[in-house]
């Protein structure tokens, strides 16, 4: 396949350039393969989203291979071409369920590839709870909440087949700094549901976290005087901190402030969506509680938490651009290279370079999307 005439994204900027694909994967020519004409149109990376529940109506906690296969071709028709969803804070028996299907699914993509041109690939795993504050639980089942346990990540891990590439705790929490030093070499170790000061938050970042999940939500705010985790993530260049730019859960000046202190390399666009992502507004559900869904907005009926997003990856790119104001070659970025780099990826999905999986979108000038690639085949 040769994709011509379009503006492709690379090494952060776009350049006129011809992209072709061998097989898989792309390549420096491809021969007398198909011919895409893009002109007009952006070429971007495979969006790769890291933290998300579910969409069209299901969830990933459903646990269920059918269940994951709707979500995955939801994924891939939005222009998500890689997929690593998220767990909550449930049963270590929910989560061995959830696990075991995940290996399925993951085993079914990978003896099969033709069901890459209908699905977005799995690639990993987002361990999003149990070990997280009661305080900061937001839309997490409290009744499940539980200490950092490491042989519990372990057993899951395993039922998992080593999927999970990201486990969030809360630093604060007994055990948590013991949980970061046993764990950090076996997963991505992510700051969450959390009431850390700074110091706390500063000193799990010493010990091997990398990351923070949904930056700003689920946490002490920013203050003069009490920066809290989202000011010591700031200050140690190896940690990168996740976003969700929805337009509910954060506002716009917040989205070009961050990107001002923390630089578009350390950014990891996430859109954190449940399963009413795609759907009409109604009663939903997220982790067992139930969720009321009005516009894009989406809060527990319990205590009106908000309860994840319903904009998917693609359009909350497309909002950190059009609405946020943020250059498109710094977001695209944070969509599809930062992610892949966080969750140990880089190597083989993130970019249009040659060696790695062919997958792109291509996109108009007001972020309509065209045509899609996955894995070198056409999709739309």
């Amino acid at each position: 396949m040769k994709i011509l005439n379009g503006k492709v994204f690379e090494n952060g900027k776009f350049v006129e350039k011809k992209v072709a694909t061998d097989g898989s994967f792309f390549a420096a020519d491809s021969g007398d393969g198909k011919e895409i004409d893009a002109a007009g149109c952006y070429v971007i990376p495979g969006l790769i989203d890291i933290h998300f529940h579910g969409c069209a109506g299901v969830d990933f906690c459903d646990g269920t291979v059918e269940a994951m296969r709707h979500m995955a071709e939801y994924e891939l028709q939005n222009g998500i071409t890689s997929i690593h969803p998220a767990t909550m804070t449930l049963s270590e028996e929910e989560l061995t369920t959830i696990s075991k299907a995940a290996k399925t699914f993951h085993e079914e993509q990978k003896a099969d590839e033709t069901l890459l041109t209908k699905e977005a690939e799995l690639v990993g795993i987002y361990m999003e709870g149990p070990f997280i504050s009661m305080e900061k639980k937001g839309a997490q089942n409290p009744l499940y909440v539980h200490k950092p346990d490491a042989e519990m990540f372990r057993r899951l891990q395993k039922e998992a087949d080593g999927l999970y590439r990201v486990c969030v705790v809360a630093p604060e929490e007994p055990g948590a700094m013991e949980f970061i030093d046993s764990v950090k070499g076996e997963v991505r170790v992510s700051v969450a549901h959390t009431t850390a000061d700074y110091d706390t938050a500063k000193e799990a970042f010493e010990h091997g976290a990398r990351q923070v999940t949904h930056l700003y939500n689920a946490m002490p705010p920013f203050t003069h005087r009490a920066p809290g985790v989202i000011g010591a993530a700031c200050d140690n260049e190896n940690v990168m901190v996740e976003m969700i730019c929805d337009g509910v859960h954060l506002h716009p000046s917040t989205i070009r402030t961050s990107f001002k202190m923390f630089g578009k390399d350390r950014i990891i666009l996430i859109s954190d969506s449940m399963m009413a992502t795609g759907k009409p507004d109604g009663i939903y559900s997220l982790g067992g509680q139930e969720v009321q869904v009005h516009g894009n907005k989406a809060t527990l009926t319990v205590d009106g938490a908000i309860a994840g997003s319903v904009t998917n990856l693609f359009n909350c790119m497309k909002f950190t651009v059009k609405e946020a104001g943020l250059p498109f070659e710094e977001v695209v970025a944070c969509a599809t290279e930062n992610p892949a780099k966080a969750v140990g990826l880089w190597e083989k999905y993130g970019s249009i370079d040659n060696g790695k999986y062919a997958d792109c979108v291509i996109v108009d000038e007001d972020f309509n999307i065209r045509q899609i690639v996955k894995h070198g085949k056409t999709v739309l």
